[in-house]
C-alpha cells in the first residue's frame, strides 16, 4: 500500500468517534413502519381517552366583603355595637369558605350526597335536576352507600326498585347523624314494586319517590339512585373550591370558582355557598346585638315585676287612705328626691352590670356573649373599646376552631391577646366601680338630707310620697329599658350582611376546561414520536453490527470490491444455476475487480485468492464457490482449495465425499492427483479439506503446503482458497503468504464492527496484504447512499427474497414484505 494510503488508514484508527447523525437518520427512516405504528397506537389511546372521559367544567361567581353601616345606627343611637371592619375580614371569609363546617352546611342543604343517574355509553351519567322524579329522604334511617339502586318505570303510577346484592351485608349511612352502620340485605337479585308517593322502607333504602308534574316518562325507562359518603362529598367540594382576589387593586372582591362534571351542580353549589356564608356572617354580626337584647329582656323582666308590685302597693294605699294634696314646697322636695332616685337607679344599674361583667370574665371562657355596656348607659370609652376587642377576638378564635387543631400557634396568639385585653378591662372595671361607689354615696347622702326635711310631715303623707317616688322610679326604668330594647331590635332588624353578591354563578354556556383534547392529541403525537425515536436511538447506540458500506468506510480504509445481495436458492451454486440473475452479475463484477488487482501486481502463472471472514456464518464458503464458478465459466481453469480444516463444508454442493482431501496430502498419504476432483461445472475442480485432523494449524504450517500451492499455480489459472474465519483461529494468518489477493467477507447486519479493528490491525502490521472487502447479504435501500457503481440490491443463497431470475412474487410474500421492519 502507498504511504498516503497508510496515513489515511492511521487517521481512521486514531480519529475521534462522533455521533453519526446521518446514520441515525437512515436508521429512523428504516423504522418508519414502527414509528407509524406507535403514532397510531398513541393517537388511538388519546381518542378513546377524549371520548370516554367526562367533561370538566369551571364556573365562578363574584362576591364583595364590605363594612355595611346599619342605616338606623346614627350619632343619636344610645346603644353602640361593634360591627367590625373590612380589615382582616377578607382573610376570614376565605378561611370560612374552606372550612369543613361551612361545606357540610352547603352539601347538607343541597343533598349532594345523593345522585340521580342514567346508563350512558361508557358510564352512568349524573342527570341531577333532569330526573323526572325526586326523592324525599328519611334521614333518620340508613341509605346504602356506593351501590346504585335501579328504578324502572312501569306506568304513570307504578315503578319498581331493582338491584343485585353479592353479599348479605352492606354499609348504610344515616344522614341526620352522619353515622355509618352495616345492615343485612337479601343476597342475590332484588325486585319490588311501589306506587309514586308510597313510603319505601327497606334495609338499604328509606325514602318516598315523587313524580315531577307535567313530565311524561315512557314505560321501561330506567334510572339509578346512588348515595355517597357524606364526608367524602364534603372533602371533594372543599378541595375543588378555589377562592382568590378578583384583582390586585380590589382585594375586598373575591372570585369563587369550582370545578366539576355537572354545570348545574356547580352553579347551585356556588350560589348556596354565598347564601349560607352571608347568613352565617349576618348571624355573627348580630351576635352582639342579640346578647344585648337578651340582657335588656332579663333586666326588663325584673323592672316590670317591680313596677307591678309598686303599682299594687299604691292602689292598696289609695284604697285605705284618702288622697292627699301636698303644697308646692313639699312637691319640689319630692321631685328632687325622684331625680336623685333615678340617678341612683342608673348608677346602680351600671354597678350591677360591671359586677356581672367582672364575674363573667373571671369564670367564663366564651366571650362572645357579652352584652353592650351602653345598654345600661355606660359610656366609658376604655370599657367600650375593651369589650369590643374581646368580643371580636373571641369570635375570631371561634371561627379558627373550624380550620385549625387545638394547640395551634394561632390559638396561642389569640389567647394572649384576649388575656391582655381582659386584664386591661378588669382593671378599668375596678376603677369605674370605685368611681360609681363614690357617686352612689353622694346621691344617697342627698336623698337622706331631703328625706330628713320630709320627716316632719304626717306619717301617712310620708308613706304616700315614698310610694309615689318608688312608682315613678319603676315607671321611668321600665320606659328606659323598653326604649333601649326597641332601639336594639330595630338596629338588628335593619342590619345587613357584609357579603354582597356582585355576580352570581350562572350557566351561560362555555366553562369547559377538560379534557383538553388538543393537548391530549399533542401529547399522543409527542409520545408516539419520541418513544420509537428513543428506542431507535438506544438500538443505534448499542448496535455493534455493520449495516452498510458507510459503516465500513468510517471504520477502515480497506477498499470494497463488491456487493453480494440476498438471494433465495436451494444451494450455493447460484452463478451456475442462475447465470442471468443479478447476483451472478455481482460476482462477475467482483471478478473484474480482481483482474484489476492482479494486473497491478503483474502476477505470472496461476493466481491465488484467499477468501476469509471474521466468524462462521458470514458467507465465506458461498463467496468462494461462486467466485471460483464465475472464473471457470469465463474459460479459466479454476480450482477450489478447501483449507477450512476445522469445519469443512465446501464439498456438499458438488456431491463429493470428504473422505479424501488436503489433510491426506499434508500427512503424506495421498498425492495431489488423488485429492483433486472434477466437478460438473466445466473448468472447475475442487480439493476438499478431508477428514478433520487433531492439529489443523500445525498441518497448514507443513512444508508440503507450499509445495501444494506451487504445483496448483502451475496447473491452474485461478486457485480460490477457502480458509477458516480469521477472527476465530490463526490458521488464516498462516495462509496469507500463499495469497496474491485476499477477500474478507462482511455479512451486513451480522458482522461486528470490532472485527474490522482486528483486520485493520493485521493489515497495518503487514500480516495481510492486498486485502479487499466483499459486502455479503446486501439489500438495496432507498435511504442508503453508496458511492459504488454496483447499486444492485440483489440477493443470494438461501437467506433472502430479493428479486432474482425465476422467483415468484406471491401475495403472501408481498404481505410479509410490507410488514417487515428493516434493521
Amino acid at each position: 500500500m502507498a504511504y498516503n494510503d497508510m496515513n489515511d488508514f492511521e487517521s481512521v484508527e486514531s480519529g475521534t468517534i462522533t455521533f453519526d447523525f446521518r446514520g441515525f437518520l437512515f436508521k429512523v427512516l428504516s423504522f418508519w413502519k414502527l414509528i407509524l405504528l406507535c403514532l397510531g397506537i398513541a393517537m388511538t389511546i388519546a381518542y378513546f381517552n377524549n371520548v370516554r372521559k367526562q367533561n370538566i367544567y369551571r364556573l365562578d361567581s363574584l362576591i364583595s366583603i364590605e363594612n355595611d353601616q346599619n342605616p338606623f345606627f346614627t350619632a343619636n343611637t344610645s346603644i353602640s355595637f361593634n360591627w367590625g371592619g373590612v380589615s382582616g375580614k377578607v382573610g376570614k371569609m376565605i378561611t370560612a369558605i374552606k372550612t369543613r363546617t361551612h361545606n357540610e352546611k352547603v352539601v347538607d342543604s343541597l343533598q349532594f350526597y345523593m345522585q340521580y343517574l342514567v346508563e350512558g355509553k361508557y358510564r352512568k351519567t349524573d342527570i341531577y335536576k333532569n330526573a323526572p322524579f325526586y326523592l324525599e329522604l328519611d334521614k333518620s334511617k340508613g341509605q346504602i352507600l356506593n351501590k346504585p339502586i335501579g328504578i324502572r318505570f312501569i306506568n304513570d303510577t307504578l315503578f319498581e326498585i331493582f338491584s343485585e346484592f353479592e353479599s348479605d351485608r352492606v354499609s348504610v349511612q344515616y344522614y341526620d347523624t352522619k353515622t355509618k352502620l352495616s345492615v343485612n340485605v337479601p343476597q342475590g337479585p332484588f325486585l319490588q314494586s311501589y306506587t309514586f308517593g308510597e313510603s319505601i322502607q327497606l334495609p338499604f333504602l328509606n325514602a318516598t319517590i315523587h313524580l315531577k308534574p307535567s313530565i311524561k316518562v315512557s314505560a321501561g325507562s330506567e334510572f339509578f339512585i346512588n348515595f355517597l359518603s357524606f364526608d367524602n362529598v364534603v372533602n371533594s367540594y372543599r378541595s375543588s373550591m378555589k377562592i382568590e382576589p378578583f384583582s390586585k387593586t380590589s382585594s375586598s372582591v373575591l372570585r369563587l370558582s369550582l370545578i366539576g362534571n355537572n354545570k348545574s351542580k356547580i352553579v347551585d353549589y356556588l350560589n348556596a355557598t354565598t347564601a349560607i356564608l352571608s347568613k352565617s356572617e349576618l348571624e355573627r354580626k348580630n351576635l352582639y346585638a342579640t346578647n344585648t337584647i337578651r340582657f335588656i329582656d332579663s333586666s326588663l323582666a325584673t323592672v316590670s315585676t317591680n313596677l307591678k308590685d309598686v303599682t299594687d302597693e299604691m292602689n292598696e294605699f289609695r284604697r285605705q287612705n284618702k288622697v292627699f294634696d301636698v303644697d308646692d314646697e313639699i312637691s319640689q322636695i319630692s321631685n328632687q328626691l325622684k331625680i336623685y332616685d333615678n340617678d341612683k337607679q342608673v348608677e346602680q344599674s351600671k354597678l350591677d352590670y360591671l359586677n356581672r361583667l367582672e364575674n363573667y370574665l373571671s369564670t367564663k371562657t366564651d366571650y362572645t356573649k357579652i352584652a353592650a355596656p351602653t345598654s345600661v348607659g355606660i359610656e366609658e370609652i376604655n370599657i367600650l373599646s375593651s369589650v369590643s376587642k374581646i368580643t371580636s377576638l373571641a369570635i375570631e378564635r371561634q371561627n379558627l376552631e373550624y380550620t385549625a387543631k387545638e394547640g395551634n400557634v394561632l390559638f396561642n396568639d389569640l389567647d394572649r391577646q384576649i388575656d391582655a385585653e381582659k386584664n386591661v378591662l378588669l382593671e378599668t372595671i375596678r376603677s369605674t366601680k370605685y368611681t360609681l361607689g363614690i357617686q352612689l354615696n353622694t346621691i344617697s347622702k342627698n336623698i337622706a338630707k331631703l328625706e330628713a326635711e320630709l320627716s316632719g310631715l304626717p306619717e301617712d303623707q310620708q308613706e304616700y310620697l315614698k310610694i309615689q317616688r318608688k312608682l315613678d322610679i319603676s315607671l321611668e326604668s321600665y320606659n328606659v329599658y323598653q326604649a333601649k330594647r326597641s332601639e336594639a331590635a330595630i338596629v338588628k332588624a335593619a342590619n345587613v350582611s357584609d357579603i354582597n353578591v356582585i355576580d352570581e354563578a350562572k350557566d351561560i354556556g362555555g366553562g369547559l376546561i377538560g379534557p383538553n383534547k388538543s393537548l391530549n392529541y399533542m401529547m399522543a403525537l409527542m409520545v408516539g414520536s419520541f418513544t420509537p425515536l428513543l428506542i431507535i436511538l438506544i438500538i443505534f447506540l448499542f448496535d455493534n453490527n455493520i449495516h452498510g458500506s458507510e459503516d465500513v468506510e468510517q471504520l477502515s480504509r480497506i477498499p470494497i470490491i463488491g456487493l453480494v445481495g440476498k438471494y433465495k436458492h436451494d444451494n450455493n451454486l447460484v452463478v451456475y444455476d442462475k447465470p442471468k440473475s443479478a447476483v451472478a452479475e455481482s460476482f462477475r463484477a467482483i471478478r473484474s475487480s480482481l483482474q484489476f488487482i492482479y494486473k497491478r501486481q503483474d502476477v505470472e502463472g496461476g493466481r491465488t485468492l484467499m477468501v476469509t471472514s471474521s466468524v462462521s456464518g458470514e458467507g465465506k464458503t458461498y463467496c468462494s464457490i461462486n467466485i471460483a464458478t464465475v472464473h471457470a465459466l469465463s474459460g479459466k481453469k479454476t480450482i477450489i482449495l478447501g483449507l477450512d480444516l476445522r469445519k469443512p463444508k465446501i464439498f456438499g454442493d458438488f456431491n463429493i465425499a470428504n473422505d479424501l482431501g488436503v489433510v491426506n496430502y499434508l500427512i503424506g498419504e495421498k498425492t495431489i492427483e488423488d485429492i483433486t476432483f472434477k466437478t460438473h461445472i466445466e473448468n472447475l475442480s475442487i480439493v476438499p479439506s478431508g477428514p478433520i485432523p487433531p492439529n489443523p494449524s500445525e498441518l497448514l504450517m507443513n512444508d508440503r503446503m507450499g509445495t501444494l500451492i506451487e504445483q496448483l499455480k502451475k496447473d491452474y489459472d485461478m486457485i480460490v482458497i477457502d480458509t477458516p474465519p480469521l477472527g476465530l483461529v490463526a490458521d488464516s494468518i498462516e495462509l496469507t503468504q500463499y495469497a496474491d489477493a485476499t477477500v474478507f467477507v462482511i455479512r451486513l447486519n451480522y458482522t461486528k464492527k470490532g472485527m474490522l479493528k482486528y483486520i485493520n490491525a493485521k493489515y497495518k502490521a503487514g500480516e495481510v496484504k492486498n486485502i479487499s472487502f466483499i459486502l455479503n447479504f446486501y439489500k438495496h435501500k432507498a435511504n442508503h447512499n453508496y458511492d459504488y457503481g454496483y447499486g444492485y440490491g440483489y440477493g443470494y443463497g438461501v437467506y433472502g427474497n430479493a428479486y432474482h431470475e425465476g422467483q415468484k412474487k406471491t401475495i403472501l410474500n408481498r404481505i410479509k414484505k410490507a410488514f417487515k421492519i428493516n434493521t
